[in-house]
């Protein structure tokens, strides 16, 4: 009696994507209505469904921004979390030099333009992506990619 084949589910790598300062700002600073989003899309670094990644100047915004608004305490709990789920993306003095190119506006977003291109970032997450017109990377919004995590299945 021949064996039939077993059926294997090819197994894809994560899609990997770098998260915009907003987004974690309206986790932390549970910024409604788009804190629900953002907890899944971190949710769904965490579980392993995408690879996430953070510019390492991010970090220090975060920190800063959260403090004002709520604390050092939060504002320390809120970094030491996000560096357990997301990746930091060390940047260079080149990096730095080539965000200051000629085409988007604002400095802050050139520079995680740079750092998600550096991590290799499939989407770079915003709910701002009209401020990333003209990046060579893909702009989502965390409801897009949870969206797109759905129909894939994930």
């Amino acid at each position: 009696m021949p064996r039939r084949a077993a059926r294997v589910r090819e197994r894809r790598a994560p899609v990997s994507v770098l998260v915009d300062t907003n987004v974690v700002l309206d986790l932390v600073l549970a910024r409604e209505p788009w804190a629900a989003e953002a907890a899944a899309l971190l949710d769904a670094v965490a579980s392993g469904r995408l690879t996430g990644f953070i510019a390492g100047h991010t970090i220090t915004t975060i920190f800063y921004l959260v403090r004002r608004a709520a604390g050092v305490p939060r504002a320390r709990t809120a970094v030491a979390d996000i560096l357990n789920i997301l990746t930091v993306v060390p940047l260079e003095g080149a990096d730095y030099l080539h965000a200051l190119s000629p085409g988007l506006r604002d400095y802050e977003d050139a520079v995680q333009a740079v750092a998600a291109l550096r991590a290799g970032a499939t989407w770079l997450v915003t709910r701002n992506p009209g401020d990333y017109k003209g990046v060579p990377v893909e702009i989502r919004s965390a409801g897009e990619v949870l969206a797109l995590l759905e129909e894939d299945g994930e």
